[in-house]
């Protein structure tokens, strides 16, 4: 499964070009349309799968939506800016720290720094660049909000090691991907509330539901390297997991709009988003790796559809 170092470039025994080591998605689509010197950065920034950064996102709009917005529209925009700017971030570092590991799966040894297309400090400089991004948004916003935003920099260092030490990174992976809770609330009334703390908690649980459905289809090659996920841990029963996972998200997600509006009309707000997630549960299958990406990546309407709740609330309730 690992890589073959002699087919490198400037390796002994190399008998081809570079190209043998770009993978298809860079000769293709918005990357293959990007100069061929370009193209490794933004695979590193993983441009052609938008997805990471909607599901980034998603936590910071429920957030402003339930606070009601109170004329901060642009919050929506900036936001978004941020969540692409820090996914973009995060993946990079992550490719840093496994780029070892990366270099031993079949999914992911082509990958630019595993297969040694882009040197580290070049990644590093790339970090700094979309960092200085984040801190164009940062200073959009007010104090409480900036400040619990450069609080989540100490869980995002930490996520790419946590699949060496617990079968549960997904959980970890959830604080982090769901910050954006505890960030949009006070980015629009200028302090915390037990609402976005909910928001924050349940969005953990939907992340760890969704990201075991990402983690079935490489829990063959995480075997052989040694790397843990809940999709390993769970076995036959992930779906299952997945399930619960998703029950956990809606009870809290309730619980955050009860705080706001204590009316049980306004939790029918979560129906569309809950008959979404059913679905997703009884198709799950954890032997079939493709369908459960195509679940997974379904979840960014499940985002959508949350935030269209969260809106009616929030508007509703100001």
């Amino acid at each position: 499964m690992g890589v073959d170092v002699s087919s490198f470039p400037g390796q002994p025994g190399h008998m081809s070009t570079a190209t043998d080591i770009v993978p298809d998605s860079e000769r293709r689509g918005f990357i293959g349309a990007l100069p061929p010197r370009l193209r490794p950065y933004a695979s590193l920034m993983r441009l052609d799968r938008p997805i990471g950064t909607w599901l980034l996102y998603w936590p910071c709009a429920w957030s402003v939506a339930l606070a009601g917005v109170h004329g901060r529209w642009d919050l929506f925009l900036w936001l978004f800016l941020g969540a692409f700017a820090m996914r973009s971030a995060g993946c990079v570092y992550n490719d840093i720290v496994d780029r070892d590991l990366d270099s031993q799966v079949e999914r992911t040894r082509l990958r630019p720094l595993a297969s040694g297309r882009v040197s580290v400090r070049s990644a590093w400089v790339l970090i700094a660049l979309l960092c200085a991004v984040g801190l164009l948004v940062l200073s959009r916003l007010n104090v409480a909000a900036a400040v619990i935003s450069l609080v989540s920099i100490a869980p995002v260092a930490a996520y790419p090691f946590m699949k060496r030490l617990t079968w549960w990174p997904q959980a970890w992976l959830g604080l982090v991907f769901s910050w954006g809770a505890l960030v949009g609330w006070p980015a629009v009334t200028g302090g915390l509330a037990w609402a976005p703390i909910l928001l924050w908690f349940g969005s953990i649980a939907w992340v760890v539901g969704y990201d075991t459905l990402y983690a079935i289809q490489d829990m063959e090659d995480d075997a052989l390297v040694g790397v843990k996920s809940s999709a390993r841990r769970l076995g036959d029963k992930a779906a299952l997991g997945v399930g619960i996972c998703y029950a956990i998200a809606l009870l809290l997600w309730g619980a955050a709009i009860w705080d706001v509006r204590a009316d049980w009309l306004a939790l029918l707000a979560l129906l569309p988003a809950a008959l979404h997630l059913a679905n997703q549960v009884l198709r799950a299958d954890p032997r079939d790796g493709e369908g459960a990406l195509r679940l997974f990546r379904s979840n960014r309407t499940t985002g959508f559809l949350v935030f269209l709740g969260m809106l009616v609330v929030g508007l509703s309730s100001g």
